[in-house]
Parts: structure tokens; C-alpha cells; sequence
């Protein structure tokens, strides 16, 4: 492809229609406060696979999905038998999210593909778009399923067997899926296909690009993360004729063990990132003292040594006693840091720089598919500003003229890979 062709595909790159594409699909889940709940392989996770889907075929694309429910639109390229370039990112969203988290990546990769096809332009190698399975984790913890599946990082056998809260088990679900997908005879592929390399554009779930005015910035790694459940055990009693000394109070101690496991994670440069995100109280009752209460906490550090001393620390917080009741921690994942190779953050700078594009580099706070990918081929990301760094949230908002920047910026690097 001469740079003149690369030139016209960038410039057929259409922010408008991308933008509609946005919201098209946000139908897919649209909650009534403007956000998306769009929960892992529910009833509108599947839908919004068929459209993309029905997008890809309308271009002329080859659609595939493998045991994940990951989904592949395949773009030949002239050399039909070299390994492809994969663009992309995930449908799924939190339960109260917002349009753009995850849904911004795969669509700045189909408009990459509607404008080879307008331009009826080649490249060497082929190119893909991915959406990957369970990114957000929420249905099914942990997250990134797919991509997990499909670098190998976990097995899909163990993958089958997560459970949502009613009970559903990923293998449930995951098989109405592909059963659907199996009536729009869309072939299955396998896990671990070689590839050229992988590209995610993503919204950055923070303010840094903002507050610099920038319309995109090279992310060059993403910190590590470890998830753990806690499992605090005590006795349930009369709330109104049992003495405090007499308790075991299981609310007690897990207030006072996540506060101390709060202020084990403070550090002088607030680089270490801790949330209790779940915590569930039983049995329940207003007059009732707890007997259990479970909480979960998300842990996230740039540097592996730090996450494995705050992992030791965490083990014998756990080992004590806390208001007379005992602690059960389970350790549910573990993703390393990663550092993306600089090979790829250089293209991606030298694309920025043709299309005038001041695009910082940074590292990702959130932990994304392209972690796992990372270990697999060459692996880049792109961000671009959400207002006020809002993510998660049915108030996330992007402005096109960023998403168009994004597109293009991730388009550009993708073509320089596929034509090498």
C-alpha cells in the first residue's frame, strides 16, 4: 500500500458515521439515565455480537468465533496467509456503564475496515477486528475472559465453570451464545492463532489526557492487578440481648480489616490503587448480628514487587483474629504488569506525528485485554480523553472530534503493521 492509499483510507475515515455507530449500538443495553448495562453474554451482549457481525458482512468480511465467543471479522489481505493484524477491544459493560468503555476500541476498528473497503484498498497482510469476551468481569469474575482463553493464559475449562450470582455458569452461557451464532452459520475458529500483532483503542478512564488538551495519547504499559476475596466468619447472635464482649461481630471485624488493609495500601506517591468493590452482609436481618460477611478488593501496583509485598502483608492481616471472628482469603487472578514493546509505541508515535496529532504516552491505570495479548504478538494501545475522567458510569462522555482522532491514530499504526 503507498502512502498515498494509506493517505485516502485515513481521510475516508468517517467521524459522523462512527459516531452513529456508537449510539447504534449503545440500543444494546440503553439503560434510562443514558448509559449502557450491557452485562456478559445476557440477552443484549449476544445482539450487539449479531450487528457487529451484520456490520462485518456488509463489508465483505469473513466473521469467526471461537469456544470464548470471542468475534473476528477477517479482512484478507494480498498475502492471505500471513499472519493478521487484530484491532479491537470489548462489547460488555458494567452494570451501569457508559457508551463508550470498550465499545469506542471495536468500532474505531470496524470504521478502519469500512474505509478499505470504500477505497477498495489492499494490504499486505490481513486484517482483523476482534471483540473480545467478558472484559468488565462483573457477570463473570475474573475478567478478560476471552482474550485470557485465547492467549492462553487461562484454560477455557476453567473459564466454563465461572458462576454469575444466580448460579449460570460461564459454559452456560457462553453455549446459547455460539448456538445462536451457529443459525447465522458463522464458522468456528480455534484458540492461540498467530498474529502479527494487536491494537486497542480505549478511552483513557482518567483525566490526564484531558487536563493536557490532548486528542490521544500512546499508552506504553498497564500496571498489574490482583483480585482477592475475603471471607470473614463469625456468630450470629440477638442484636438486642447480646453483650458487645460476647460477640463476634462479623461487620465489625470486616470493617476493621479493610480499614487496616486501607492503610497498608497508603504510599508516600499514591501509585498503589485498592477499592473494596463488593461487600455483601449476611444473614441479613435488622436485628440480627452478622455471622459472614464478604467483601472483595481490587489491588494495583505498576511494579510486580510491590503487588507480591502487599500480597505477603495482605496473607497475614487475613491470618489474624478481628473482633473474635476468622478470615478466609482467596486470591481469585493475578495479571503482571506489562510493558509494550517499544517497536510499537514508536510506530504509533510516527503515525501521531503525520496525522498532527500531540499524543503523550502514559501508562493504563485499568487493565485491559491488550495485557494478555501482550504475551502473545506485539501489542499497542491507544487512549483518548473521557470528561472528567469518568468511566464506569452512565455519565462517560467522549467528543467525536476525539473519537475520530483515536480511530485514526489506531487505523494508521494498523496499516503501517500490515504492510510490513
Amino acid at each position: 500500500m503507498s502512502n498515498n492509499t494509506t493517505h485516502s483510507v485515513i481521510e475516508a475515515m468517517d467521524g459522523d458515521d462512527l459516531w452513529r455507530d456508537l449510539h447504534d449500538l449503545a440500543v444494546y443495553g440503553r439503560r434510562d439515565d443514558g448509559g449502557v448495562g450491557r452485562l456478559t453474554l445476557d440477552a443484549n451482549d449476544v445482539e450487539a455480537r449479531i450487528w457487529l457481525i451484520e456490520q462485518g458482512k456488509h463489508l465483505g468480511c469473513t466473521a469467526r468465533v471461537d469456544g470464548a465467543a470471542n468475534v473476528f471479522l477477517h479482512r484478507p489481505g494480498l498475502e492471505p496467509d500471513l499472519d493478521p493484524v487484530l484491532v479491537g477491544s470489548h462489547l460488555d459493560s458494567q452494570p451501569a456503564g457508559g457508551v463508550y468503555d470498550g465499545a469506542f476500541g471495536v468500532l474505531a476498528g470496524l470504521q478502519l475496515l469500512k474505509a478499505l473497503h470504500q477505497c477498495d484498498a489492499s494490504t499486505r497482510r490481513p486484517v482483523e477486528v476482534v471483540s473480545w469476551t467478558n472484559e468488565e468481569g462483573v457477570r463473570f469474575a475474573p475478567g478478560t475472559s476471552g482474550s485470557a482463553c485465547f492467549s492462553g493464559t487461562r484454560t477455557l475449562e476453567a473459564t466454563r465453570a465461572l458462576e454469575d450470582d444466580q448460579g449460570v455458569t460461564f459454559g452456560d452461557a457462553v453455549d446459547a451464545c455460539l448456538a445462536r451464532l451457529d443459525t447465522m452459520d458463522v464458522p468456528r475458529v480455534g484458540f492461540g492463532t498467530p498474529v502479527h500483532a494487536f491494537l486497542e483503542a480505549h478511552i483513557e478512564q482518567g483525566p490526564v489526557l484531558e487536563r493536557g488538551g490532548h486528542s490521544a495519547g500512546v499508552v506504553t504499559g498497564i500496571q498489574g492487578v490482583s483480585w482477592y476475596r475475603m471471607t470473614v466468619n463469625g456468630r450470629a447472635d440477638h442484636a438486642g440481648t447480646t453483650p458487645r464482649a460476647a460477640r463476634a461481630d462479623a461487620l465489625e471485624a470486616a470493617c476493621a480489616l479493610t480499614m487496616a488493609l486501607r492503610e497498608l495500601c497508603r504510599d508516600p506517591d499514591d501509585r498503589v490503587r485498592f477499592t473494596v468493590g463488593r461487600f455483601q452482609v449476611h444473614p441479613g436481618s435488622v436485628n440480627t448480628i452478622p455471622d459472614q460477611v464478604v467483601f472483595t478488593v481490587d489491588l494495583r501496583h505498576p511494579e510486580g514487587a510491590t503487588l507480591d509485598a502487599l500480597d505477603a502483608r495482605f496473607k497475614g492481616l487475613a491470618a489474624e483474629q478481628w473482633a473474635g471472628c476468622h478470615v478466609t482469603l482467596e486470591h481469585l487472578s493475578r495479571i503482571d504488569p506489562v510493558d509494550f514493546p517499544s517497536s510499537v509505541v514508536e510506530t504509533m508515535e510516527a503515525a501521531a506525528s503525520e496525522l498532527n496529532i500531540d499524543a503523550p504516552r502514559l501508562v493504563s491505570g485499568a487493565f485491559h485485554d491488550a495485557i494478555h495479548l501482550a504475551g502473545h504478538c506485539p501489542t499497542g494501545m491507544v487512549f483518548i480523553p473521557c470528561e472528567n475522567g469518568v468511566s464506569h458510569h452512565p455519565a462517560e462522555n467522549i467528543t467525536p472530534r476525539d473519537a475520530l482522532a483515536g480511530a485514526r491514530l489506531i487505523a494508521a499504526t494498523a496499516l503501517r503493521l500490515a504492510n510490513q
